[in-house]
C-alpha cells in the first residue's frame, strides 16, 4: 500500500508525534505506572490539561526524564523517580515520631525497614497512636504537611467525662474553635459516637491539637488514635505493623491535596 503524500513527499507526522522526542518515558506510561489507570485514562487526563511538565501544560506524546523532569496533576506534584517509597504504619503507643531520640526511646524509624531512609509527613506525639506515613518523597512530604494542602486526619478520643459523656456545649466549642496559646483552631468535624468518645476531624498540624482542644473544655484525653489521613484508612494494621501504600491510595491522597489547595475545586494548571 502506497501511503505517500501527493507528489512522493512524506506523509506530515501527527502533531502529537511531532512534539515528542524520542528522549525519556511516554507521559501517559508514567502515569499509568503510579496508578492513574489505564493509558487511555492517563491519555485523557493529558488531553484535559491537567498535567504539566516543568510547569508547562504537557501534550499527548511528550516523553519525560523521571530522574530529572517535575510532573504534575492537578498541580500536585508526582513522585515518578526511581527508588520512591510510601509507608502507612500504625504507629504504638511509647514510640516517638522523630529519627533518633536524645533519651534513646524507641523510633517510628525503627519499625519499617531501615533503606531507603524515610521521614514521617507530620507527627504524633509519644502517647498517640494510630496511622502516620512515611516516605523519602520530599515533594509530597512538603506539600502534605503544607496548610494550604488542608488534609483532615480523623482521630478517636477517648476522653475523662462522668456518665453523661461530654456536653452539647463543649461539642459545640469544639466544632466552632478553641483559642489556643497559638491561635485559635480553625472548625473541626466533632461527633460523640457514644458517651465519652469523641470523633474529631481537622486540618490543621498544631502540636498536641487535639489533647490541648479537650483540655480546654474540660474533658482531658485518655486515649488518642489516628484512623484516616485525607482518604487513607485502615482498621487491619495492627499497632507497630506497616505496609506500602497503593497506587490507588497515593492516587487518591494526591486528589485531596489538589482538592484542597483549590477551595474543594480542582484548580487547573497555568498555561504559560
Amino acid at each position: 500500500m502506497n501511503t505517500s503524500a501527493p507528489g512522493g513527499a512524506t506523509p506530515e507526522k501527527p502533531l502529537w508525534e511531532q512534539n515528542a522526542s524520542d528522549e525519556g518515558e511516554r507521559l501517559q506510561k508514567v502515569l499509568a505506572r503510579v496508578g492513574y489507570g489505564s493509558r487511555r485514562v492517563c491519555e485523557e487526563i493529558i488531553q484535559d490539561g491537567r498535567v504539566t511538565v516543568n510547569g508547562v501544560v504537557a501534550i499527548l506524546g511528550k516523553r519525560v526524564l523521571i530522574d530529572t523532569d517535575t510532573v504534575e496533576v492537578d498541580g500536585v506534584t508526582l513522585g515518578v523517580r526511581p527508588g520512591l517509597v510510601y509507608y502507612l504504619l500504625n504507629k504504638p503507643t511509647g514510640v516517638v515520631s522523630t529519627a533518633f531520640d536524645t533519651h534513646d526511646r524507641q523510633t517510628i524509624l525503627e519499625l519499617v525497614p531501615a533503606e531507603p531512609r524515610v521521614f514521617s509527613i507530620g507527627r504524633l506525639d509519644m502517647e498517640t497512636e494510630g496511622l502516620i506515613i512515611l516516605t523519602n518523597d520530599g515533594d509530597l512530604g512538603n506539600v502534605i504537611a503544607h496548610p494550604s494542602s488542608a488534609v483532615e486526619k480523623e482521630y478517636v478520643a477517648e476522653v475523662q467525662c462522668g456518665p453523661q459523656g461530654v456536653s452539647q456545649s463543649a461539642i459545640r466549642r469544639l466544632r466552632v474553635g478553641i483559642e489556643l496559646e497559638d491561635g485559635v483552631t480553625a472548625p473541626a468535624e466533632v461527633g460523640q459516637p457514644e458517651n465519652g468518645v469523641l470523633r474529631i476531624t481537622i486540618h490543621e498540624g498544631k502540636n498536641r491539637q487535639i489533647r490541648r482542644m479537650c483540655e480546654e473544655v474540660g474533658y482531658p484525653v485518655q486515649r488518642l488514635v489516628r484512623v484516616r489521613i485525607g482518604p487513607i484508612r485502615d482498621q487491619h494494621l495492627s499497632p507497630g505493623e506497616w505496609r506500602h501504600l497503593t497506587h490507588a491510595e497515593l492516587r487518591l491522597l494526591r486528589e485531596a491535596v489538589a482538592q484542597g489547595k483549590a477551595g474543594g475545586r480542582r484548580q487547573p494548571p497555568r498555561i504559560r
